[in-house]
């Protein structure tokens, strides 16, 4: 599957911050805007008449209710969607809970999992036929054998720690369960939670907030190893955050390409469901109509990609997003 890569235009003015856009380039051949999203939400989609379900699955530091917006608006659009709670106690079980849980729905799934989810979503799919496409929003996409601790730290990016040398990443605060050694629950520390799960796009207050409401990641997940891998036998889609703290963009690069997703790059911080939750619609959108975007040059060695199928471009939150892709090594 070739891969796509694609810039969505900077978006730093979510919440208090202000957005500096850069001068557009459309392809005209493509109708673009809100109404273009519905009219593709309301067509049939590659797997029929019927609109799949939409599961989405929260990774570590976050729950269900960050995939709020992206919920109301696959909804809207007649989508099925079931946002499900991620246990974070073990790899091997949050994936056996989702495969079960995979298994109770009928018809075409769609399958989203963000951060510690993508890992979660790539051994719960495996063999399960209903599963059409894999949405990984900078998420997790191991190989068998594999770890999300050793993922992480594959290349530089993350800033979960400040000091490789120790014995826990120093923007982290464990709590002991009394079962052993790696029976401890993580928690990113709130001083730090803006910056590195947030990459300081949204306010303090907010920021505190959802500091305050996270949910911790069990250290059991970052050494158990991945077993089944759906993404060598279900097409993928890869939302690379391109300021993520907390795994790294050249990590996410890197598992994007190996697993020959369809992928695009967005300015945003690791919780890109917060700060650009459009930008995760349209991904979504794509991969329920099997869509591949088209390429077209902009005289700058560049080439600018348009979403085929659910929109060229959202119009959301007082923002414009403007998709631009480049053909190079990833490709």
């Amino acid at each position: 599957m070739n891969s796509v890569r694609r810039n969505i235009a900077r978006t730093r003015g979510l919440l208090p911050l202000a957005a500096a856009l850069p001068a557009v380039t459309l392809i005209s051949a493509i109708s673009a805007g809100p109404a273009a999203a519905r009219d593709a939400g309301d067509s049939p989609t590659l797997h029929g008449s019927a609109k799949p379900t939409v599961v989405l699955v929260h990774g570590a530091w976050a729950d269900a209710s960050g995939w709020s917006e992206v919920i109301s608006s696959l909804q809207t659009q007649g989508y099925p969607v079931i946002a499900t709670a991620n246990p974070l106690r073990s790899l091997s079980g949050d994936s056996a809970y989702l495969a079960a849980r995979l298994k109770t729905i009928k018809g075409p799934v769609i399958l989203v999992g963000h951060s510690y989810g993508g890992a979660v979503i790539t051994n719960a799919a495996a063999g399960n036929p209903n599963v059409k496409s894999l949405v990984y929003i900078a998420g997790f996409a191991p190989d068998k054998g594999e770890t999300t601790g050793e993922l992480a730290a594959k290349f530089p990016g993350s800033q979960l720690t400040d000091d490789p040398n120790a014995p826990l990443p120093t923007a982290l605060s464990a709590v002991p369960l009394g079962g052993g050694p790696t029976d401890v629950d993580l928690y990113l520390k709130p001083e730090k939670f803006n910056n590195v799960f947030l990459s300081n796009r949204v306010d303090a207050a907010r920021a505190a907030v959802l500091a305050a409401a996270q949910r911790p990641l069990n250290a059991t997940t970052n050494v158990q190893r991945t077993e089944a891998v759906a993404w060598k036998t279900i097409p993928s889609w890869y939302l690379v955050a391109d300021d993520d703290r907390t795994i790294g963009t050249e990590n996410l690069r890197f598992m994007a390409k190996r697993a020959g997703s369809t992928t695009v790059e967005v300015d945003a911080p690791h919780d890109v469901m917060e700060t650009n939750s459009d930008a995760v619609t349209e991904l979504i959108l794509q991969a329920a109509h099997g869509s591949r975007p088209s390429l077209a040059h902009t005289g700058s060695g560049r080439q600018a990609a348009v979403l085929g199928g659910a929109a060229a471009l959202a119009l959301g939150s007082g923002m414009l997003l403007v998709t631009r892709s480049r053909r190079g090594s990833r490709s």
